[in-house]
């Protein structure tokens, strides 16, 4: 009995509150939603994703003195002509390469023996040839059995062409009609939600803000970084750069992480296309550039909203989130964990609530007092 009792205080201290109720629900119903319908939503929620990311675009034009229709129209226009653009040009190219490096697997193992056998003569105290040997045969073995596992996981996901097709014509739909009835969509949804809500209304101001912040900005930042890289290691000669590109700039989808993972393809390739040498030495300097502008330049200039997160709640953000909803989850990891933060801030505490309740109760009291007719003098002041 005392447990439940000390259950119930709690529940009474920190839920009492009518927008805490709100907000309980509203979080459990969109991770059931997430968690169950995920997969089926995925177009639907993809074109959401995308019609944020070009609600930017539509408000810039908006405040060049184009009619809304006009802009909304303009922005699809140019989102459908780079969707276009990025599947006619990029991704036959990156495919090409991917089959090329994939194909040039037993040559790059072939590679691989050369430089470990002249590490071992360079470094035998450190490294042995019986080491290497273990070492490239286990990796042969892998190498092997790649194109059974490529092929059965090819015919295995034959369905998913037509996921494919469903979302070629599904996403552009959704993203048309979010961004042409977003006012509409957004008056729906708050006639659901009580019309006091100041907790609702602060955790949602500083949600928008760290979302327009944070997504458009980590988008912007993937096409810069993955251009930029695409170009430089072109000019330097370096075998799968639009591969290598656009690895590079998937990459700052996870902070930290990421640039450290994506180092050693990069290295790979340089190693075994030109080996020890001055050209190697370029690549990996350019390579490593590119990561300190990024960090150090445009990051500060893409984020100016500073989510102000540690390091590990970052990490952890991106295992969670990522091991439930995968991609999606890893791009949303740090919005995600910001929307934590910020229920936290703004949830009432048992102050607080007793000041709102004060607050309301007097703004009651000043209206039953203004909208009553005046009270009646006493006995003593009506007789002679």
């Amino acid at each position: 009995m005392r447990f439940l009792e000390i259950i119930g205080g709690w529940i009474n201290r920190y839920f009492s509150h009518e927008e805490a109720i709100y907000l309980v629900l509203m979080l459990v119903v969109g991770f059931l939603v997430l968690f169950l319908l995920g997969g089926v939503l995925a177009p639907i929620l993809t074109g959401l994703v995308l019609a944020f990311l070009l609600q930017g675009v539509v408000r810039r034009l908006i405040n060049w003195h184009v009619p809304e229709w006009a802009a909304v129209y303009l922005t699809f226009t140019l989102f459908v002509g780079a969707m276009a653009t990025f599947l006619v040009f990029v991704v036959p190219l990156v495919w090409q390469q991917l089959r090329a490096m994939m194909g040039a697997l037993p040559e790059v193992m072939v590679r691989i023996r050369e430089i470990g056998r002249d590490l071992s003569e360079r470094f035998p105290d450190l490294i042995t040839q019986q080491q290497i040997d273990q070492w490239i045969a286990s990796a042969t073995n892998e190498v092997g059995s790649l194109s059974g596992t490529a092929l059965e996981t090819l015919v295995a996901n034959l369905p998913s062409l037509v996921a494919l097709l469903i979302y070629a014509i599904l996403v552009p739909i959704s993203v048309f009609f979010f961004l042409k009835d977003r006012a509409r969509m957004t008056a729906w949804f708050l006639s659901l939600l009580p019309r006091q809500r100041p907790m609702l209304r602060q955790v949602g101001d500083e949600m928008n803000t760290q979302l327009a912040n944070y997504v458009r900005g980590k988008a912007v930042e993937i096409l810069i970084v993955g251009s930029v890289t695409f170009v430089t290691f072109s000019v330097l000669g370096l075998n799968y750069s639009a591969l290598l590109g656009l690895i590079v700039g998937l990459s700052v989808l996870i902070p930290f992480i990421g640039a450290a993972v994506v180092t050693v393809p990069v290295a790979l390739v340089g190693i075994i296309q030109f080996g020890w040498s001055w050209d190697l030495a370029w690549v990996l300097a350019a390579y490593g550039l590119i990561q300190a502008l990024d960090g150090n330049v445009l990051v500060p200039l893409l984020f100016s909203e500073a989510n102000d997160l540690h390091p590990i709640t970052i990490i952890l953000a991106v295992l969670v989130f990522g091991g439930l909803w995968g991609f999606w989850g890893i791009f949303f990891a740090i919005p995600l964990a910001t929307l934590v933060k910020a229920i936290y801030n703004a949830w009432p505490r048992p102050s607080d609530l007793r000041a709102l309740d004060l607050a309301e109760s007097s703004a009651r009291d000043d209206a039953g007092t203004d909208g009553a007719p005046p009270a009646a003098p006493p006995a003593e002041q009506r007789g002679g």
